[in-house]
């Protein structure tokens, strides 16, 4: 069986699965519940100065697709976390990353009040602007007021990732994570003819699998930039969801969205999926695969402007139709049930290797 451990700046995992910042982490309670359901660690719901007001209904699940909330940081105000949940929140002696946000000016006020309970830190600044400084203020500060590893939470959207990357990296953080929830959004009930969310707007923010991409290309450009260690966060449903995060160079991950909607037996069974995957592919760990993808681009020097036919693996092909169905170049067809590429015809698009059921059609790169 293949060794799923991990360790990232000095926290050491049973498995790379690790409950994110969020509604799965809101309590004491919630985190036994992960944790038991197979979780590694927890990031404590994240906590400011004051306690979040949380506009309602702030959570709708789009059946597995995606996901939009309008949660906000933790509902209970830090003073009541100091008292009746950090204590509690080492369920089997894992590490407890607590959540932070979001300003300098917060950090002050609540390193001090909660040290004594974390092994770590993950601070939220939202950062999207082009002027670093707030953000590098904010973990400066961090870095003043503990000895604990400080890890720096990354929104999508940042003009330039690796430069982001490097200043962090070069201010003291000990690892990044990569990303909060994509927004603002907007979606009705077409029942009733009202927004979903019960913000003033209606808005609210994207969750779940449809920003998978989004992080997958947030986490792979930090991983180039940065020696650190960084936690993906956004769209993990799967075990081979964290295969990919970690071939585009993630040390783990985090998830929340999946946690929701499944509830905590989630996080056990994605571990379990990870080191089945591992398994299967001959693997013996994730070091293995950690930034394969940043290793086999890196000969590629621009674009591929050339045309591969995908090849038809014939043992796994069972004439099923799908790829003649769906090739716009006509360039398709099944005989003798096994399909047939025409190699003038094919665009080499590579759209029928995503849609064969059987994964029979392959395309070189």
């Amino acid at each position: 069986m293949a060794d799923i451990r991990v360790k990232i700046a000095g926290l050491e995992y049973e498995n790379p699965v690790i409950v994110a910042a969020g509604p799965p982490s809101k309590d004491w309670e919630a985190i036994k519940d992960c944790i038991e359901g197979g979780a590694a660690g927890v990031v404590a719901k994240t906590i400011s100065s004051v306690a979040a007001e949380i506009p309602k209904p702030c959570m709708y699940d789009f059946k597995g697709k995606h996901f939009l909330n309008t949660e906000l940081w933790s509902e209970l105000s830090p003073e009541h976390w100091v008292e009746n949940e950090y204590a509690k929140c080492k369920i089997k002696g894992e590490p407890l990353i607590i959540g932070l946000g979001y300003v300098k000016s917060d950090i002050e006020k609540l390193i001090p009040m909660v040290d004594k309970f974390a092994d770590a830190y993950e601070i939220s600044s939202h950062y999207v602007g082009r002027d670093l400084t707030p953000m590098l203020d904010t973990l400066t500060t961090a870095k003043k007021l503990t000895k604990k590893p400080v890890f720096m939470k990354v929104s999508p959207g940042v003009p330039d990732l690796g430069e982001l990357g490097r200043a962090l990296e070069a201010h003291g953080a000990d690892g990044l994570v990569a990303i909060n929830s994509v927004g603002p959004c907007f979606s009705i009930d077409i029942e009733t003819g009202r927004p979903h969310m019960g913000s003033k707007d209606g808005y609210g923010w994207m969750s779940g699998a449809a920003i998978k991409p989004i992080a997958m290309r947030t986490v792979y450009e930090l991983a180039k930039a940065v020696n650190i260690p960084v936690f993906a966060v956004g769209g993990v449903t799967k075990g081979e969801d964290v295969i990919e995060f970690i071939m585009a160079g993630a040390h783990g991950v985090q998830v929340c969205t999946q946690g929701i909607i499944e509830g905590p037996k989630a996080f056990g069974r994605i571990a379990r999926e990870t080191e089945a995957w591992l398994d299967a592919h001959g693997y013996k760990n994730l070091d293995e695969i950690r930034g394969l993808a940043i290793k086999n681009l890196e000969p590629r020097k621009g674009p591929q402007y050339t045309t591969m036919a995908p090849e038809v693996i014939n043992e796994k092909c069972v004439g099923c139709n799908m790829c003649k169905n769906v090739c716009p170049y006509h360039a398709i067809e099944i005989t003798e049930k096994k399909a047939v590429i025409n190699e003038e015809l094919c665009f080499g698009c590579g759209l029928c290797t995503s849609k064969c059921p059987t994964k029979a059609l392959h395309i070189g790169q």
